[in-house]
């Protein structure tokens, strides 16, 4: 009994790890709106404000 439950939960972990490797649709686009100097989210298409002064 406590091997099926050991199974059981290894099978289930196996299917969690399959699915974290699969690619989040549009984690490319979140990644692309980010600020290159100071990681802050671009709201809309203007620049960022930090105006390329991150340190």
């Amino acid at each position: 009994m406590v091997t099926k439950i050991v199974f059981l939960f290894l099978a289930f972990m196996a299917i969690l790890a399959m699915f974290g490797k699969l690619r989040i649709p549009g984690a490319k686009r979140l990644s692309d709106a980010k600020c290159k100097k100071c990681g802050r989210y671009r709201i809309g298409k203007g620049p960022c404000p930090c105006d390329g002064k991150a340190g």
